[in-house]
């Protein structure tokens, strides 16, 4: 063991996270390690207590406690879960990458901003890269491995709850299921619907995918007045409001899944004739409802990515039992579709539908 260390922050280190600064530093410390120095008040910067994601900056000085001798294991939550007995070890770019998608953390619940393209979990066609597999690295000090509660597609991005015990995940998931957490999505969508605001209660039904695997299923709609002739249709249903519009060439909504069926805001969005903006599979070329003639790809300089995002999430803490609301950050393709198109994201309200609760 070293011993206690005063180190100042030079002017080549610029200003950053004291945990990455730290464990730039000293390689062998891991991120629960670098929280516990933090609570046990151990690390300290100019004197004064701080956090993990507390900020230094030159000529500030840090208090480092005695620490362990550098060996040649790995870094982080990989070495945390290999002496746990865990699985595949997570490199320090990926941990790096989930611990920087964290929008809000309390000691129950971790709120991250998934970014488009990464899977919540893994499946046929998804890989072995998804947050799921990411959640050794959001530990924290823990010793018990995070729980997802809930799921975005793949390439929507947005807010999404962790939990971080067992008892808070269970307590999360009743909520789900009793409808109590509010979700709102924003989306750039072809065309503008009409009326302005509105609800979709079309059925949703699964269709084989086209792959050995199942790969490319697809959700169809069936007419609420036909769900009693499919026996496998499930009933769905989602509100809808415009926040803004481009001529009638595209319009930002705001949707809410009253339900959670399986890609339930792609598909009601095209079977109202308003694919959502770099949707292929619910809005390409040969798809029967493309909307004022529109089809899912604006072209140009807007981005063919999935332009769908959980914006905000709404639900009654477990423990607190207060109210609590986060909001996600556009991802950046979003952003560039935005300002191209002159829509800002502070002109808007937080909840459309608020005067209709």
């Amino acid at each position: 063991m070293s011993g206690v260390q005063m180190i100042k922050v030079t002017e080549n280190e610029g200003e950053q996270r004291l945990d990455r600064w730290l464990k730039k530093r000293f390689p062998q410390l891991t991120q629960g390690a670098v929280e516990k120095m933090c609570r046990t008040g151990q690390l300290r910067v100019d004197g004064g207590r701080v956090k993990a994601n507390s900020r230094v900056a030159p000529g500030q000085e840090v208090r480092v406690p005695p620490l362990p001798p550098a060996t040649a294991t790995p870094r982080g939550a990989a070495a945390e879960r290999i002496r746990d007995g865990g699985g595949p070890q997570i490199s320090s770019a990926d941990e790096e990458m989930i611990q920087a998608c964290v929008l809000w953390r309390d000691e129950h619940i971790i709120a991250l901003n998934k970014p488009p393209g990464l899977p919540s979990q893994g499946g046929s066609g998804q890989g072995d890269r998804h947050v799921d597999g990411l959640l050794d690295a959001l530990r924290f000090g823990y010793k018990d491995k995070p729980k997802m509660v809930h799921r975005l597609d793949k390439d929507t991005s947005g807010v999404l709850l962790i939990a971080r015990t067992d008892r808070i995940a269970r307590a999360l998931s009743e909520s789900f299921r009793h409808k109590t957490t509010r979700k709102i999505y924003w989306a750039a969508v072809a065309g503008v619907p009409n009326p302005k605001m509105g609800t979709v209660r079309f059925a949703l039904m699964k269709a084989p995918g086209h792959g050995r695997g199942g790969e490319g299923e697809k959700m169809i709609c069936i007419h609420p007045a036909k769900i009693g002739d499919y026996p496998d249709a499930k009933r769905a249903t989602t509100d809808y409001a415009v926040l803004d519009a481009l001529g009638s060439r595209v319009s930002w909504v705001a949707l809410v899944p009253i339900t959670g069926r399986t890609h339930q805001l792609r598909a009601h969005m095209a079977e109202l004739g308003h694919p959502i903006v770099g949707d292929g599979k619910y809005g390409g070329s040969g798809q029967e409802n493309l909307g004022d003639g529109w089809g899912a790809q604006l072209g140009g300089e807007i981005s063919r990515k999935l332009h769908l995002h959980a914006r905000q999430i709404s639900f009654d803490h477990p423990i607190t039992k207060k109210r609590v609301t986060i909001s996600a950050p556009l991802p950046d393709h979003m952003k560039r579709t935005w300002k191209t198109l002159g829509w800002h994201e502070n002109e808007v309200p937080a909840d459309p539908f608020e005067d209709l609760l």
